[in-house]
């Protein structure tokens, strides 16, 4: 629903009574009218996936080529604005735009100051040390129902999206015991691997898939290993995530090193689509098919 403010509550004055009310402004269900939601930037992706899980199109985002080269799914139309760098958008463009709402990463890209004065703005953690992102991720999506009065359609893609997991359990009760490597080629020596405290790791768990990597991660639930660490892992099944870089992974899969590894000798390679590591619920339904695709119904 579209606001427009009486005359005396203009915008300006609006964006003042927000930025001089912490309590007002962190707290997205106490603010004073819904933001238009024709209207909003989100300058991460993963605020991309939540406004999408709504069924909403943000009017504009950031770095929407390296977007289809590292999300690919939900696909953004040709409509959505491209503000620029997710580190570094330009923030006189945006403010041109006269965004009802901003929504980024905490901690990631421009101060919280600087969004504060082009428009309201909410920030999403990844993870905040639990190490349970997909937590994280579903009490940003009703934060984000909450902030545009849609908390019932929050509500409702949770609850689809408990259906869908429990659905897809039975496609992966045969793979018994045989563990799961999930990683991407980072260049010809190194490669990023994924584990704990990941969101594919809650996923994981959640259709009874063992990890294959069980060393070191970082806060972002991965790790990046040399090449040779991968010899480590035997009798598993081993996906490599594409990002456009077939040229990459082709001239590191032909070195003698990379033919010795156990899972290749067995055949337990795939190169598998992109899916977004550090996404919420749509990531992990995308990367749940993908699995499917690679793995589901075989042993």
């Amino acid at each position: 629903m579209r606001y427009s403010p009486p005359p005396l509550l203009t915008r300006r004055r609006l964006l003042a009574a927000l930025a001089l009310s912490p309590v007002l402004f962190n707290l997205p269900s106490a603010l004073a009218t819904l933001p238009d939601s024709r209207r909003i930037i989100a300058l991460e992706w993963l605020p991309i996936e939540l406004l999408m899980a709504l069924g909403i199109t943000p009017m504009a985002a950031a770095d929407l080529p390296n977007y289809q080269v590292w999300v690919n799914e939900p696909k953004l139309p040709d409509s959505v604005i491209d503000v620029g760098l997710r580190t570094e958008p330009n923030l006189e463009f945006m403010a041109q735009l006269k965004p009802s709402l901003i929504l980024y990463s905490a901690g990631y890209g421009p101060s919280e100051e600087k969004i504060k004065r082009i428009a309201p703005g909410i920030g999403f953690p990844f993870n905040d040390g639990s190490g349970k992102p997909l937590d994280v991720a579903r009490r940003s999506l009703m934060t984000l129902g909450e902030a545009l009065g849609m908390q019932h359609m929050a509500q409702h893609h949770l609850n689809e999206f408990d259906v869908f997991i429990e659905s897809m359990k039975p496609r992966f009760a045969g793979r018994g015991q045989r563990p799961l490597l999930l990683m991407a080629f980072i260049d010809n020596r190194h490669v990023l691997v994924v584990g704990k405290h990941s969101l594919f790791q809650q996923v994981m768990d959640l259709l009874g898939l063992e990890n294959a990597w069980q060393g070191e991660t970082n806060f972002w639930g991965t790790a990046i290993v040399g090449i040779e660490r991968l010899a480590e892992i035997k009798g598993a099944d081993v996906l490599c995530l594409e990002h456009n870089n077939n040229a990459m992974i082709q001239q590191a899969t032909s070195t003698p090193l990379w033919l010795a590894m156990p899972f290749v000798r067995e055949a337990r390679f795939q190169r598998i689509p992109a899916v977004w590591l550090y996404g919420a619920t749509l990531s992990a339904m995308h990367f749940t098919h993908v699995l499917d695709k690679a793995l589901g119904g075989r042993a």
